[in-house]
């Protein structure tokens, strides 16, 4: 594995330890701002992926599959991570504080509705996640060293294509009530 596959990694472990770590300062060690604090670096993460997957790419990397989900990588977090948070949160609540209220298993209309959007959601990491292939491979500037994010961008695609069939259809064939 290439250094931004372990940069990607890392991510995605620092973005759920600073999780845990601000929900454990925030409800076991209540220190509210401390917690927000940590909950508020993710984004920081983020832009460290960023910063060293643009500096591999500006020496003369060749892209990668590994770059383009770099990319899909900070499109999905910043897109999903308030909404990651905030599950996170109540069931960090409801399992380990035993306070609040069981999270609830959507099924029929509001099932369908939580469907879709968590697809525009999914839009939404499509348009950044999207927009940095585009000014990658427009940076780059050379079709043969950006073939993997064109590629990438291609099945992304046809991804966002599915998950919206898919909402669409709990509109039709409603999720049922266990």
């Amino acid at each position: 594995m290439n250094f931004i596959a372990w940069m990607i990694i890392a991510a995605e472990i620092g973005f759920w330890v600073v999780i845990i770590a601000g929900l454990v300062t925030r409800y076991i060690i209540n220190k509210k701002r401390l917690g927000l604090f940590f909950l508020a670096l993710t984004p920081v993460i983020d832009l460290i992926l960023l910063i060293v997957t643009a500096a591999d790419l500006y020496n003369g990397a060749t892209a990668t599959q590994v770059h383009g989900i770099a990319a899909i990588y900070l499109g999905v977090s910043v897109a999903f991570g308030k909404s990651m948070i905030r599950w996170a949160d109540e069931r960090f609540l409801y399992y380990i504080k035993k306070q609040g209220t069981k999270p609830v298993r959507k099924s029929g209309l509001a099932y369908a509705k939580h469907s879709m959007k968590g697809s525009l959601q999914h839009v939404l990491a499509f348009i950044i996640g999207g927009s940095f292939l585009f000014l990658m491979i427009y940076l780059i500037d050379d079709p043969s060293k950006t073939e993997a994010l064109s590629g990438m961008l291609k099945v992304w695609t046809i991804v966002l294509g599915i998950d919206f069939a898919i909402s669409v259809s709990y509109f039709i064939w409603p999720r049922p009530q266990k």
